[in-house]
């Protein structure tokens, strides 16, 4: 992926997007993410770094009904996870989001899946409302719900970072977290890591 050159100075107009950080898809989870637990730490300082600034924080997740068409019992590739109320869907204790973050539920009907943030959501509606024009993009997973929450983010006109110290994949095959910021990268997303963030 592309470096962003130099140091990037926050400043108004940019969002923290903190995607899918959920108990599910941590060690011990239902749909665990190998060391997913690892971004925790960094997205923490990156949400009190924008927090502190004045800046906005959303955090995105699955709120699945227990019979979304993403689990197995349905046709679907993945297990059940993240069903809406129960301990898998809730953000892990060790995440600490401001109290001002705004939270964004997808893939909540029984026969609509969404890996991007913005499908189906008010994600875009409540950047603009709140005059975003860049994004910084962290979470889990790289190859699924990171890639398509930053394509979409593009598409819909975001200067969009990917935190790469804030990402890890699934990898379902062993290639594909890597082909994944290659295609961010080529769809004119920049890599950052936390701290090249200036306050």
């Amino acid at each position: 992926m592309a470096e962003a050159t130099g140091n990037v100075r926050l400043a108004s107009g940019d969002a923290l997007i903190v995607v899918d950080v959920q108990n599910d898809f941590l060690p011990g989870g239902a749909l665990a993410v190998p060391r997913g637990d690892e971004v925790i730490p960094v997205l923490n300082d990156g949400a009190a770094a924008f927090d502190n600034r004045g800046l906005r924080v959303f955090a995105t997740r699955d709120w699945h009904p227990p019979d979304h068409c993403s689990f197995q019992a349905r046709g679907g590739p993945w297990p059940p996870h993240c069903i809406a109320g129960t301990r898998g869907a809730e953000f892990p204790p060790q995440l600490k989001l401001p109290p001002s973050a705004t939270v964004i539920s997808k893939a909540t009907r029984p026969d609509r899946d969404a890996y991007s943030g913005f499908e189906g959501t008010d994600l875009d509606g409540a950047l603009k409302r709140a005059g975003v024009r860049r994004v910084f993009v962290g979470g889990l997973a790289t190859d699924y719900c990171v890639l398509n929450t930053v394509r979409d983010a593009l598409k819909l006109g975001y200067e969009t970072y990917v935190i790469a110290d804030a990402i890890r994949a699934v990898n379902v095959r062993s290639e594909d977290g890597r082909k994944a910021e290659e295609e961010m990268q080529r769809l004119g997303a920049k890599r950052i890591e936390l701290m090249r963030l200036a306050p």
